[in-house]
């Protein structure tokens, strides 16, 4: 790894054909990477028939001013806990800057604050994570497993899940259909 902190704040696209189902047109939002390990978020798919007011009432918080909005898959790493990754307007316990994505918190607080109309002004909510050993993602990144797009806080937080692996794609100029989903050796 050359830079140590290089994919922290971008969006990590699969690409096709890389053999994981799991990550089938996946986004993710890198919030660390480093000589350890990467942790990202994944923001392009939906849990099924999961929404903030039903994760706000298991946690026993009354929803109040949050929107009902989908919960997303963020990775097969931890399917129960959760994670909220947001614009950086706000702070809590623990909050992790990620850059051009914003921040990521992962306590109470930030579940409290959207209830209450006082939490961050953008954010997503995200069950799991997508996480790397050490020197793991740099070894798919050379098998040609995954694209490093810019962070981009519009595709985040202004793009539907479903439609952001395309969207990100278009935004670093490449047509998503265009894509083979096998490489070559020179």
């Amino acid at each position: 790894m050359t830079d140590a902190t290089y994919l922290a704040g971008r969006l990590l696209l699969a690409m096709p054909g890389m053999g994981d189902p799991r990550f089938d047109h996946a986004v993710i939002a890198m919030i660390q990477h480093d000589a350890d390990g990467a942790l990202g978020l994944g923001i392009g798919h939906e849990v099924d028939d999961l929404t903030l007011h039903t994760v706000l009432a298991d946690q026993g918080i009354d929803p109040g001013a949050a929107p009902d909005v989908p919960v997303l898959y963020g990775g097969p790493v931890e399917t129960q806990r959760g994670f909220v990754l947001h614009s950086a307007d706000w702070q809590g316990r623990g909050t992790i800057h990620a850059g051009a994505l914003g921040a990521m918190s992962m306590s109470r607080d930030v579940l409290e604050a959207i209830a209450a109309g006082t939490g961050p002004g953008r954010f997503v909510v995200v069950l799991g994570y997508a996480g790397w050993g050490a020197g793991q993602l740099d070894g798919e990144m050379r098998r040609h497993g995954w694209f490093a797009a810019q962070g981009r806080a519009g595709i985040v937080y202004d793009t539907v899940a479903d439609d952001r692996w395309k969207a990100a794609w278009r935004a670093e100029g490449i047509d998503p259909a265009l894509l083979a989903s096998e490489t070559g050796r020179a």
